[in-house]
């Protein structure tokens, strides 16, 4: 009888492995879903970009380079401001609404980001966690309108996100990147027009 039993008990089990029931518990065990957007993950959010991109187009990235990093300044008196906005063409704007930007030095690393991934529209591999050591953030107000203070000397990236969907023509609501260079010296305060038009 235990040997009868024995024999039930390991082909449901095996049954169940053969199902795939085992797989899908493991997914579920898994990370929950309130970590899965960090700001580790800044530079790999699903964003739309200049071309479509694919998992067969996925861009390694260069080695962080530490010692370019340190060279940066690390305080400073400088401001950057401005707006950010997506506009169509009879010039109407949406503006970006409480949505998180963030100044990215322009390094050897940053730049590669900005040219295969922002401008090229390609997909690229996480950013090493050394970088948002050097990273600034803030977040616009209800008019788009952002700032960053004590801002070191320097050229950045200023990248912020704009979700958009029926308004700008879109079945689904998107989220459109948009970045742009600037540089700063001493105490100057820096006037940011990040805008784009709706494709």
């Amino acid at each position: 009888m235990k040997k009868a039993i024995l024999v039930l008990v390991y082909g449901l089990s095996l049954s169940l492995l053969l199902s795939g029931c085992i797989h899908r518990e493991l997914i579920i065990s898994g990370p929950s879903s309130s970590t899965a957007t960090t700001t580790t993950e800044v530079e790999t959010q699903t964003v739309e970009t200049s071309k479509e991109a694919t998992e067969t187009t996925i861009i390694p990235r260069v080695s962080f380079p530490e010692s370019e990093y340190r060279r940066l300044a690390k305080t400073g008196s400088g401001t950057v401001k401005g707006m950010i906005y997506l506009s169509d063409a009879y010039g109407k704007k949406i503006y970006g609404k409480q949505t998180r930007l963030y100044l990215n030095p322009v390094t050897s690393y940053s730049r590669q980001w900005y040219t295969e991934s922002y401008i090229g529209g390609y997909k690229m591999a996480k950013a090493d966690k050394k970088l948002f050591n050097y990273l600034r953030f803030t977040t616009s107000n209800t008019q788009g309108k952002f700032a960053f203070y004590g801002v070191p000397n320097g050229s950045y990236y200023v990248i912020g996100v704009v979700k958009c969907g029926q308004e700008c023509g879109y079945s689904t609501p998107r989220s459109i990147r948009i970045a742009k260079e600037v540089t700063i010296s001493g105490s100057e305060t820096v006037d940011v027009d990040l805008g784009k038009m709706i494709d």
